[in-house]
């Protein structure tokens, strides 16, 4: 009964915000929640808005997931037009969004079939996921065929991040008080990657040309890169974002990589002041097509 429909969630970032439309995918907001207020993220709360109510604020913004009862209600309306639901999400690492859809999802068992996938990423990176899913859905790829995709794209899709804060990653508990304060004595600024879905420290440096280095050595790594996408925390392009498209220019001169603003959901792990990359890895000449 009907196509399969695509339903994500708003940490989902979309560098062409008409994919949503276009494949008729199904958004539902967390919560962005501050010391004085509540926000739901793309509804009543943009990527400037929410980077201008944090800047200088001593309490870190917290990040709340729907609940099991909001991904029923969606998924029981959607099961009046189709059977079929591929709900691809935030990583359960980071939060509780994957673990409520899939409470959310039971209780249609029986009478629809949903997948509820752990995108194991955030951000720009869970956007390639929706978005493929999407396109095999608009090319009439089954169920079967949509989830297959989804789950062989999700270990080619790669992070890392320069943080220039630590509150951030002490308010959710990605370092301890002892290494924050120790840090921040230091002058020491983590870069992270999401690695099996959780956010990690990998490097440590102290400088911005270090983080840079940092960062290009991470791109490098990869043979063929699919997408790349650079996330930073203004509209406009720091010394920082300049540099690292300069670098990544000498490295890949056949390539122009676009820059986003990070949305509020990441912003809420990472805080206000930290710039990076979200990259898909291409699959080899020889591989499975997707």
């Amino acid at each position: 009964m009907g196509r399969v429909r695509i339903v994500t969630d708003s940490s989902a970032q979309f560098l062409d915000p008409t994919v949503i439309d276009r494949y008729q995918i199904e958004v539902v907001p967390l919560t962005i929640s501050l010391p004085t207020r509540s926000f739901r993220e793309g509804i009543d709360l943009d990527s400037e808005a929410f980077l201008r109510s944090v800047a200088g604020q001593r309490t870190p913004a917290r990040l709340e997931a729907p609940s099991a009862e909001t991904f029923a209600n969606l998924y029981t309306r959607l099961n009046h037009e189709t059977d079929h639901i591929v709900s691809i999400h935030f990583s359960s690492g980071l939060g509780e969004v994957w673990n409520n859809a899939r409470q959310g999802a039971r209780t249609l068992l029986g009478r629809c079939e949903i997948e509820v996938i752990d995108s194991l990423t955030a951000s720009a990176g869970l956007g390639m996921l929706v978005e493929e899913a999407g396109l095999a859905v608009a090319e009439g790829a089954s169920f079967e065929e949509v989830v297959h995709r989804v789950r062989g794209m999700v270990s080619r899709v790669y992070s890392v991040f320069y943080v220039g804060s630590l509150d951030y990653l002490r308010h959710n508990n990605l370092i301890s008080e002892a290494q924050a304060v120790l840090g921040s004595m230091l002058d020491i600024k983590p870069v992270l990657s999401i690695e099996e879905g959780a956010l990690i420290p990998i490097e440590k440096v102290r400088t911005d040309s270090q983080a840079i280095d940092r960062l290009v050595e991470f791109v490098i790594e990869f043979s063929d890169i699919a997408q790349l996408v650079i996330l930073q925390h203004t509209l406009y392009a720091t010394e920082q974002t300049r540099l690292l498209r300069d670098r990544l220019a000498f490295e890949f001169p056949e390539r122009e990589f676009p820059v986003a603003l990070y949305r509020p959901s990441l912003g809420a792990l990472i805080g206000p002041d930290a710039m990076g990359m979200m990259i898909c890895e291409a699959l080899p000449e020889d591989g499975e097509s997707v």
